[in-house]
């Protein structure tokens, strides 16, 4: 039997959750049905943005959470939507949650309850990444990505995180990102926020090789428009960290060529959006969706 670990009904929400999505139509019904695993159906307000849809996503939400609020405007863009929705929810602790993972209700409420007991600004889950099914050098990347000690121990690539009143109000005066989950992760000082092991969420990663290389160049443009706004010091990973965990076994030795090598191509991939001023082109692969 699960057990609600939500409060007991008629309690009204514990928090609000926003999720912006953009034609996301194939996933949305996973995500937000994830949502209501462990909980009762009311333990959040839920509140889904439809940005710039060319597909049936809003329907597809609402068919699915009837008692979900879902917004649409015709802007295709995240950091709107995510304005709009914060407008539009009205309960802290907040919950972010991209339309395209799977976050399950009893996830979301240890982010929560990390917050509410901890005094923390800001809480994100453990993150899990099945590879099956992807290429063998999206295997490799990630495999060396996921143990760099900054990647481990951050707040952005997770696609779900929580914050406070205050955390929230930190966030939301930061300037427009890309990357906005590394600007979230650029706003909290070590102690105001905590990676959460009792909460999981699954990020499913690109299949491809060239999916891949897609969403690592829109990380690189992202992570050069943090460093121009000063909101992080260097464009990614330092070489050191890099080679640290490269000596730590044998494994990780041998995928280090793809991981260097993904990344090289990244930022040269990432110089034309760069030099044309543009972070606002939303590189996103499809495999992933499938």
């Amino acid at each position: 039997m699960v057990t609600d670990t939500a409060g007991p009904a008629g309690a009204g929400p514990i928090a609000s959750v926003v999720i912006p999505a953009h034609d996301e139509a194939a996933v949305i019904a996973r995500t937000l049905e994830a949502l209501t695993r462990g909980v009762r159906p009311d333990a959040f307000e839920v509140v889904v943005v439809c940005n710039g849809c060319s597909d049936d996503t809003a329907a597809v939400a609402r068919t699915t959470a009837p008692l979900a609020r879902v917004i649409e405007i015709p802007q295709p863009s995240k950091a709107a939507a995510v304005k709009v929705g914060n407008a539009a929810a009205s309960v802290f602790p907040r919950v972010h949650l991209d339309a395209d993972i799977e976050l399950t209700g009893q996830d979301a409420v240890a982010l929560v309850r990390a917050i509410e007991r901890d005094g923390l600004l800001a809480a994100g889950p453990r993150r899990e990444q099945p590879t099956s099914g992807c290429a063998w050098a999206v295997r490799c990347y990630y495999g060396f990505w996921e143990q760099l000690p900054r990647v481990r121990s951050g707040l952005f690539g997770r696609g779900a995180f929580a914050l406070s009143a205050e955390g929230q109000r930190r966030v939301s005066d930061l300037p427009t990102m890309l990357n906005d989950d590394l600007g979230v992760d650029t706003a909290f000082a070590e102690g105001e926020y905590r990676i959460v092991d009792e909460a999981v969420v699954t990020v499913r990663p690109p299949r491809t090789l060239r999916d891949l290389l897609r969403r690592r160049v829109r990380v690189a443009t992202g992570n050069t428009q943090a460093a121009t706004l000063g909101l992080r010091a260097d464009g990614g990973v330092p070489l050191s960290e890099v080679g640290r965990t490269a000596r730590r076994s044998p494994r990780l030795a041998a995928q280090l060529p793809i991981f260097l090598g993904v990344t090289l191509l990244a930022r040269i991939g990432a110089r034309r959006a760069v030099r044309a001023g543009d972070f606002t082109s939303w590189l996103r692969d499809e495999s992933s969706r499938a």
